[in-house]
């Protein structure tokens, strides 16, 4: 007949063995979503990143053209009264 102490210790073991692989399956799944939200969070990033350097050339090509087609300004007269 197996001791009593012995099959309640192997009781609570099996336990938390079981508790342990629920958390675990669980942690693998929070993993999980984390990580595709990480890599639809990287091509969002991504996206906006080419978006902005897009948008950066588009402004930099209309500067350029401003300064093509606008005379240059002459430099006021510096003031000689000090």
């Amino acid at each position: 007949m197996p001791n009593p102490n012995l099959v309640a210790q192997i009781d609570q073991i099996t336990e938390r063995v079981e508790l342990l692989l629920q958390r675990h399956d669980e942690l693998q799944r929070t993993n999980a979503q984390q990580a595709d939200h990480i890599h639809a969070l990287t091509q969002e990033r991504d996206s906006l990143k080419s978006r902005l350097n897009a948008a950066r050339n588009r402004v930099d090509a209309l500067i350029e053209r401003l300064s093509e087609h606008t005379p240059a300004v002459p430099a006021p007269p510096a003031d000689t009264a000090r």
